[in-house]
Parts: structure tokens; sequence; C-alpha cells
């Protein structure tokens, strides 16, 4: 069960993050949702989700995504907070990527067989094949998105240029550390809707054991083409 402190503390926004944050559209961008699907008449959403619809010959071709909307437990659905994600597309095997703020993406590893009554797809077991390698994280049994990406390059990063604990810092003020910010922000990594960089539940820690706790140099990549 993932947090659901952005929902409840009325941070989540009501139009997409993802065209300010330079994610790419297509047939998708600008939706907003009905403030209605933010009260547990609709379940706990916890945020935001990107979906993308991928050729099966060549996954590293977008084409099409949509915006959606994620609970907590870990189940997507399309910006009217109820039905499943659509795409308008013949039906056939394509691959499917998520895509989240401050998460590395995951892909599937096999086409999906998708029909004009759809298809299921579980991303939270292990034995959903992903695309590449130790591609998602695992949290409390469950299969995970990595979270941390910070500047959203696709790369989790705790030290050296471009790394993703540095702009948790400027956030919150380089010269006062311990300031807590309460905002919706990839700088959240935890996603308790406070940006914090030093204290207990801050969100610098867990780029550190994305990367490896012993191995703070390390770079953990999206493994998405």
């Amino acid at each position: 069960i993932m947090s659901d402190a952005l929902r409840t503390n009325g941070l989540i926004p009501l139009s997409e993050p993802f065209t300010a944050l330079g994610f790419t559209h297509i047939g998708s961008g600008g939706e907003t949702i009905d403030p209605m699907v933010l009260t547990l008449l609709y379940g706990q959403v916890v945020d935001w989700i990107f979906v993308e619809l991928r050729d099966k010959q060549d996954p590293s071709v977008v084409l099409q995504t949509r915006c959606g909307l994620i609970k907590n437990n870990g189940t997507i659905v399309s910006t009217n907070g109820a039905s499943n994600i659509t795409f308008d597309a013949v039906p056939g095997d394509y691959h499917i990527a998520v895509k989240h703020r401050n998460h590395l993406g995951a892909m599937t590893r096999d086409p999906l067989a998708l029909s004009a009554s759809g298809a299921s797809l579980d991303l939270r077991v292990h034995s959903t094949p992903t695309y590449g390698t130790n591609a998602r994280a695992t949290a409390f049994s469950r299969a995970a998105l990595w979270s941390g990406d910070v500047n959203g390059n696709g790369q989790l990063k705790y030290t050296g240029s471009g790394n993703d604990r540095d702009p948790i810092l400027v956030a919150v003020g380089s010269t006062t550390p311990n300031n807590t910010l309460n905002q919706y922000s990839t700088r959240d990594v935890n996603m308790n809707g406070q940006v914090k960089y030093t204290g207990s539940g801050n969100d610098r820690d867990p780029i550190l054991v994305n990367v490896g706790s012993t191995t703070p140099n390390n770079v953990r990549s999206a493994q998405v083409p």
C-alpha cells in the first residue's frame, strides 16, 4: 500500500503534471480531473501516472501515451478515476511502459496482446517479466518502480554531477538544510507531501538506498529503450 499523503494533504494537481516536466505526449496532454476523483468515493488516488503504448517490433518507438491515475494499491485507472486506460489502436501486440514523475519507468519484456475488450497487465508481481535488467524495485514483497529520479533524466544518482540529491537541498535552501517544504514536487521522493533533506523521513536517503547504501557512486538507469 502506497502513501496517500499527497491526496490527504490536497497536493495532487487537477491538471496532469507531465507536460510541464517535459514528457513527450502522443495523443495525450492537458488532461484534467474532477476534484471528486480525489475523494474516497473513488478510492485512494496517490498520484498521476504516465502510460506508453510502444511498437512490438521496435519498443523504442512510442505510438501513443496516456495520463492516468495510480491508486494506493497500485491499480492504474483513467482520469475519471474508475475505468481502464484505453488507446486508439488496432488490436494487436504492443509493449506497455509505465512512468512516473520521479521514479524510473519500466516496460513489459514481451509484447502484450491487446484486443477490443482489453488486456490485463500486473507489473506489481515479479512473475511479470520486464524489459532490461533489474528494472523494478521490491517493496513489501511487491514489484515497484525505483524512486528517486528527482531531475527526471532516467537515472538515479546520489553523487557527482547531475545527481538527484542536490536538487532536494537547493529546494529547501542550501544554507538551511533542515527546512521542510510542504508541496507537490519531484523532490518529494517518498511522496509524503514534504520536501525534506535531513532527519527522519527525508527524501535523500531513498536515493542512496536505491543506488546501494554501500555503493553511493553507483548509477541506476531506467530499463526502458
